[in-house]
């Protein structure tokens, strides 16, 4: 048996507390990995007040995890005990389905997720299928590479499955924790990138980041000057928008992508649709090889999260933090 120390909440939004378990003898194709950070995502915050209705308690939140391979099951041969890995929003897949078998193991329907039914990585160890510990290339920092496997490979993924080129002109919704990062890949991807924000502090920093154009989205004269402009826009926003001004600015086969979730049904009207031979859709996080391919772009470009940090034990004072809206842009604990 192997003792976990870990922090749990015990009731739908209540304060997450010392909390120790035992985990079995470890699979065959399993690895343990020793956390030496996790970052804190607003996933996080919706498991802790079940807002999706998924949540059990005691919850051990926590699905950015960096650390170390501590065990490794038998039948394990692709890690080696010492190894930097990472482990993002799911921690396993049945391995012999189409999809999984496809290369699309995010879109297994039998998919377990890190922190739903089992506990997460707010903890001194994790455990998990070898196939999700991702390894962690040595040029990125451990200490705040964790967003990378939720934030991250959540706006990298849509890049990969709807080949974004780089001769597209892109625009990315909302300047935060997924959208700090998406404006530094579609820059380094070679598109021309435009910000939409309604936040008009942000606009220097999008600019910093890779935008080459950032607009007020409140300004209807600017977003109506957009018509028929762009071959994509990512939302990664979680609020409810003007839909239509959105894709009246794609340009004709451009795509409006969402990866944020959105609280209302989206409207969209036939005709703007079918005319230009617009596309809707929205995606969750990628498949290992994904995840590899985006944590080996990061390496190569210099690109990471903005980040704050915190003691693992001040767990209760970072997801304050994150609640109030002033993280700047992702929160990682350390052990």
């Amino acid at each position: 048996m192997t003792t976990v120390h870990a922090f749990a909440v015990r009731e739908k939004a209540g304060i997450l507390s010392p909390f120790v378990y035992e985990l079995g003898e470890i699979g065959p194709d399993q690895v343990d990995i020793r956390v030496e950070s996790c970052g804190i995502c607003h996933s996080d915050l919706s498991m802790i007040d079940n807002e999706w209705g998924l949540s059990t308690y005691p919850l051990v939140p926590g699905h950015e995890v960096v650390g170390t391979v501590q065990a490794t099951g038998g039948r394990v041969t692709t890690l080696h005990v010492g190894q930097r890995v990472g482990l993002g929003w799911y921690s396993a897949s049945c391995m012999h389905c189409r999809l999984c078998l496809s290369g699309d193991h995010n879109l297994c329907a039998s998919a377990e997720a890190t922190i739903i039914g089992r506990f997460g990585g707010f903890a001194d160890l994790v455990r998990c299928k070898s196939e999700w510990a991702i390894p962690l290339p040595d040029g990125l920092s451990a200490n705040n590479a964790g967003p990378l496997f939720c934030g991250g490979i959540t706006v990298f993924n849509p890049i990969i499955q709807f080949d974004v080129k780089p001769t597209h002109r892109v625009g990315v919704i909302g300047i935060g924790g997924l959208g700090h990062l998406a404006l530094q890949f579609l820059n380094r991807w070679g598109c021309e990138v435009t910000a939409f924000s309604s936040t008009a502090e942000k606009h220097a920093e999008a600019m910093n980041l890779g935008a080459h154009h950032v607009v007020n989205s409140k300004d209807n004269d600017a977003m109506a000057a957009l018509s028929g402009s762009f071959d994509f826009i990512l939302n990664t926003t979680n609020a409810n928008l003007d839909w239509g001004t959105y894709i009246n600015a794609l340009a004709p086969r451009g795509r409006l992508h969402t990866v944020g979730a959105v609280p209302d049904p989206i409207p969209v009207g036939a005709f703007p649709m079918i005319l230009a031979q617009r596309s809707l859709s929205g995606s969750p996080l990628g498949s290992p090889a994904t995840t590899q391919q985006m944590l080996e772009f990061c390496d190569r470009h210099k690109i990471g999260p903005i980040t704050e940090y915190f003691a693992m034990a001040e767990v209760n004072k970072a997801l304050d933090h994150l609640r109030a809206g002033t993280a700047r842009y992702r929160v990682v604990l350390n052990n």
